[in-house]
């Protein structure tokens, strides 16, 4: 598959017209993802997502959960921690 839109770092859409967040802890892995990178969405056996992202050019996995789907309360907690301690250090 090929990604058809990764204009929001948290997003992406494949050509198969499905779109997924990715979990915020691996938005790093898609930074240099483009268009022409070829992905395959495999199941994974995770606390986090029960879907990954791989790109076949480099092997770089994301979990990722369907757009609109919310993730786990423990994600979104230690999220939350983050935004508040970076707001209180003045950082981010």
């Amino acid at each position: 598959m090929k990604i058809t839109a990764h204009s929001e770092s948290h997003i992406v859409e494949l050509d198969d017209g499905t779109k997924w967040q990715i979990f915020p802890g691996d938005l790093d892995v898609t930074l240099h993802w483009k268009p022409e990178t070829d992905v395959k969405l495999v199941r994974i056996d995770d606390d986090i997502s029960l879907q990954a992202l791989i790109s076949e050019g480099d092997n770089g996995r994301v979990r990722v959960r369907p757009v609109g789907q919310s993730w786990p309360r423990s994600v979104q907690v230690a999220i939350g921690k983050t935004k508040r301690g970076q707001r209180r250090t003045g950082r981010g």
